[in-house]
This record gives structure tokens, C-alpha cells and sequence, in this order.
């Protein structure tokens, strides 16, 4: 059976009249800023504290857009006698998003924490060689990343925080013992009692009459 021509037309117009009495959706951006999962992939923060200059994710990136310059400082020894230390300092991390493709190996393979994923989104530049971010730009988007979500409360504390709260709990109670007065002791507490009269006492040496000797003859013998 052939199609009753306008038939399509009809439809076509029953979906436009169904569709202009339902309320918009449309975001009106930017004047409404959209909502976006805790877990979007917008730009690669920098917690440079973190930061040991290791090379790993340079070195992991599969578009190679993670720049890395670096110099060796001499430390001082923390006690006396000790031998000095190098350590390395940062001077540039930068990552180009114009290659980088957001696969986020460089955060999952870092071993101190200090690349993080940020939700932000508004870096468009006009100029391709402006999307090298350097890493005063990426400490700023460092503050933009969401707190971790919160742990399940049935599940184990972790070790780390553990082994933090006993340390700090050790040290609250020596300075708490530090801190306590000594004891004064009272009058006349250490003072040794005097000895009751007549008791224990060697001869002529207590109180009483002392013991009389026998009168002796001039010649040198006893009377």
C-alpha cells in the first residue's frame, strides 16, 4: 500500500508542535555554568611541593607534551659530622595541551601525588603556542581540583594516617607531661623525726645523767 502523500509532512509537523510546548533545556552558557562529574578530565594540575623531579611522567607520556628542567643542590648536613646531599630543584614543568591527549598516564604514574585532574576547562587560546602552559599556570589550576570523595565508613584507616595520628598523640602527651608543675614538698615533709628520749640512745650521748666512773688512786690503780 502506497504512503497517503503529506504524510510525512504530517509527522514531521506533530514532532514540532510537541516539542515547542515542552520547557527548554539549553544551557545558557557561559551565563550558566554547567555541572560537571567530579571525575572530568579538564586540565592537569601541579602540586609542585610534591614534585622530586623524577622524570617519570615525562618519560611515560605517550605525546611527549610534559617539559622538564631541572639543577642539583648541594644540602647541608642535618647533624653534625654528616655528609652532604644533592637534591634536585625544579625549574620548569610545562605541559603542551595542544598535543596532549588526556589519557592521564602522567597522574597515574606518579609516585608522590603531584599531578592531579582538574575539572576547569575555560584555557582557550588564539594562538596555538599559547597552550603551553608553564607551571605557575598549573599550580593556579592545582586549586580548582575537588576534594577526594570521602572514604567508606566501614572500611580500614589507611596506614599512613595511622601511623600520623599515633605520632602526633605521643607528642601531645610528652608536651602535656612537660608542661606539669613539679611537686613541691611540704614543711617539714623530709625531715627525719627526732629520736623519743632515752630510746636507742648511746651512752652520754642522750639526754639524762651520764654514767659515773670509778675514782682512780694517784699511783695509777684503782681505788
Amino acid at each position: 500500500m502506497s504512503p497517503i502523500p503529506g504524510s510525512g509532512l504530517a509527522k514531521g509537523l506533530a514532532v514540532t508542535l510537541r516539542t515547542m510546548t515542552k520547557k527548554t533545556v539549553t544551557a545558557q552558557y557561559p551565563d550558566a555554568q554547567p555541572e560537571l562529574p567530579p571525575r572530568t578530565r579538564g586540565v592537569i594540575g601541579l602540586f609542585e611541593e610534591n614534585c622530586t623531579v623524577c622524570m617519570l611522567c615525562a618519560r611515560e607520556c605517550p605525546d611527549w607534551c610534559i617539559y622538564i628542567d631541572s639543577h642539583k643542590e648541594t644540602v647541608p648536613p642535618a647533624a653534625p659530622g654528616g655528609r652532604e646531599r644533592s637534591r634536585n630543584v625544579l625549574d620548569r614543568f610545562a605541559i603542551d595541551f595542544a598535543l596532549c591527549m588526556y589519557c592521564g598516564i602522567c597522574i597515574e604514574v606518579c609516585p608522590f601525588d603531584a599531578l592531579f585532574w582538574s575539572p576547569e576547562f575555560e584555557y582557550a587560546e588564539t594562538d596555538i603556542h599559547e597552550l603551553t602552559h608553564e607551571r605557575d599556570k598549573l599550580r593556579d589550576w592545582m586549586w580548582t581540583v575537588p576534594a577526594p570523595p570521602a572514604l567508606d565508613p566501614g572500611a580500614e584507616e589507611p596506614k599512613e594516617i595511622a601511623a600520623a595520628r599515633k605520632s602526633a598523640e605521643k607528642s601531645a602527651e610528652k608536651l602535656a607531661a612537660a608542661a606539669q608543675p613539679e611537686p613541691t614538698p611540704e614543711p617539714g615533709a623530709g625531715a627525719a623525726p627526732e629520736p623519743e628520749p632515752g630510746a636507742g640512745a648511746a651512752p652520754g650521748t642522750g639526754p639524762g645523767p651520764a654514767p659515773q666512773s670509778k675514782p682512780t688512786d694517784p699511783q695509777g690503780g684503782e681505788s
